[in-house]
């Protein structure tokens, strides 16, 4: 296959008052020279200051490094901090790819030696380290926007944001405030019009499980009568392909793991109780889709809400197809039950933003997490609909869910999502093109690619062999892994390339995993 030049990727170049609107910048400014009794010419000129977000001169340096990928490009660390992590966490530690310094999809490890992000720092950094259009952040604290902020008193960057999330969910175009406005004004299922700012993407998708439960209990006392009150709700959830839970992964509170498996003997007590029960269908089965909406949603049970992924990131990658994903959405509307969409690992991946309007889905619920304020903030948030606006004050939210520039690094990154849609459908495109190739020339060996796009794995029949190939690939320089920690998950080595990544980085993966294909093939014989 010929080899593709550097991809070109847009600039948009902006400043603080380009986004956050002059008037309010220019009180900004005013405030800060009262409280610190600087120059307000000087605020001025900073907040007026235009940022290059992707310039051409730095994706060049970026592209000139990648023949160092895997090779010594620093001393090593002589003498590192052990840490005082938990047992788990040290057995699985590497100190020598931890961070000396980093830089776009580069990270140079405490053993000198260059790394390609090829999984995102685990989808914290889509848009790679020190993304220039994150100066923007910098720029807004040298004119004194505060990041901490209340629930109370959101700040306007945070509301701008919320506005921002709800336009994009819905598809309209910037500036088409008629069109927001009537979104904003639904009390459809099936529209997102409201957003809760949180910091992890484990509270916003417990966020969601709560208000869905609020439909079932009361969520404190003196609240009006759920809708089903004496039903016992039961969450439907992508299971793995032996039908088990293991699949699923929608955060790590305690609720959200027993929908995954964990806590078997909690589960058993509350499934028995009647209090809280979760069923599995597997990823593109329709068989099992029919029959849990025929069994469970009855008396005494009810379906409440249906909790997916598109890509299965945490098993292998599956890819749930639009046929299946479609029926379950039908059979949702017609029983009354929320939709919950994860979008934690694919939210920015998307051209869209939001890989289910790929898919053409209206849920309930969308969950995005640290893709959008790209590592520099924790920082997740859930779109849902106002029909499911039901809960107090506190029953959904933390104090510190309201950062101002954490909501700052949100917008930064949507602008620059909406002006590459093009490159990164075209590249991640690519990538996917570029792995099926492989695939077919190494038929002995690679059984199937998984994924789309960006967010693609290559599957083994062998889980020695997919680890052999993993480390050989690491000890090239690239980050990739294999899910060995989780029972029964099929053999796949994942990938999640940075979307700043062009079509250069595409080959030189593809080309390392080629080498590191034949080397399995060879020792395999």
């Amino acid at each position: 296959m010929p080899r593709t030049s550097t991809t070109r990727f847009a600039s948009p170049s902006l400043s603080l008052q380009d986004i956050a609107g002059k008037d309010h910048i220019e009180a900004v400014c005013r405030a800060r020279a009262f409280l610190s009794g600087g120059a307000l010419a000087h605020l001025r000129r900073e907040a007026a200051r235009k940022v290059s977000f992707f310039p051409p001169a730095f994706q060049r340096q970026l592209a000139s490094m990648l023949p160092r990928v895997g090779t010594a490009c620093a001393d090593p660390v002589n003498t590192t901090a052990s840490g005082a992590t938990s047992a788990e966490f040290s057995s699985h530690s590497d100190h020598g790819q931890a961070p000396l310094s980093a830089l776009g999809y580069y990270r140079l490890g405490e053993n000198g030696r260059l790394y390609l992000t090829s999984k995102s720092e685990h989808y914290h950094a889509p848009l790679g380290h020190g993304f220039p259009g994150y100066a923007l952040i910098r720029q807004a604290q040298a004119v004194g926007i505060p990041n901490a902020t209340h629930n109370n008193t959101r700040g306007h960057i945070t509301r701008i944001l919320e506005e921002e999330m709800v336009r994009t969910a819905a598809g309209i175009e910037p500036g088409d405030t008629t069109a927001l406005a009537k979104t904003l004004r639904s009390k459809s299922l099936s529209v997102l019009n409201r957003v809760l700012n949180l910091e992890t993407g484990s509270l916003a998708a417990e966020a969601a499980l709560k208000m869905i439960l609020a439909r079932f209990y009361q969520s404190q006392p003196g609240a009006p009568s759920p809708k089903y009150a004496n039903r016992t709700p039961v969450l439907v959830v992508l299971g793995d392909d032996g039908g088990g839970l293991a699949a699923n992964y929608h955060g790590t509170t305690l609720l959200t793991q027993v929908m995954r498996g964990m806590w078997p003997e909690m589960a058993r007590t509350l499934d028995e109780a009647g209090a809280f029960v979760v069923r599995a269908v597997r990823p593109n089965n329709m068989d099992d889709l029919e029959k849990v909406f025929a069994r469970w949603d009855k008396p005494p049970h009810k379906i409440a809400g249906f909790f997916h992924e598109l890509i299965l990131m945490n098993y292998a990658a599956h890819r749930v197809s639009e046929r299946f994903i479609r029926r379950a959405y039908a059979l949702c509307r017609k029983h009354d039950v929320p939709t919950v969409c994860d979008e934690i690992q694919s939210c920015v991946w998307s051209p869209e933003l939001y890989l289910y309007r790929e898919y053409g889905l209206k849920p309930t619920f969308v969950v995005v997490g640290k893709g959008f304020p790209g590592g520099e903030y924790p920082a997740s948030r859930v779109l849902f609909s106002a029909a499911m606006d039901t809960l107090p004050q506190f029953g959904a939210l933390v104090t510190n869910g309201q950062e101002e520039l954490a909501s700052l690094a949100y917008l930064v990154s949507m602008r620059w999502v909406e002006a590459n849609r093009e490159q990164i459908q075209a590249v991640g495109t690519y990538y996917e093109e570029r792995l099926h190739d492989l695939a077919a020339r190494h038929k002995t060996v690679v059984t199937a690619i998984a994924g789309q796009r960006h967010l693609s794995g290559v599957f083994f029949d062998d889980v020695d062999l997919s680890k052999r190939f993993a480390k050989m690939l690491n000890n090239r320089g690239l980050d990739i892994s294999v899910q060995t920690y989780k029972e029964g998950c099929p053999p796949c080595a994942l990938t999640k390339l940075p979307i700043i990544a062009g079509a250069d980085v595409v080959d030189m993966v593809v080309d390392r995993m080629d080498a590191a294909l034949d080397a399995v093939a060879a020792g395999n014989r």
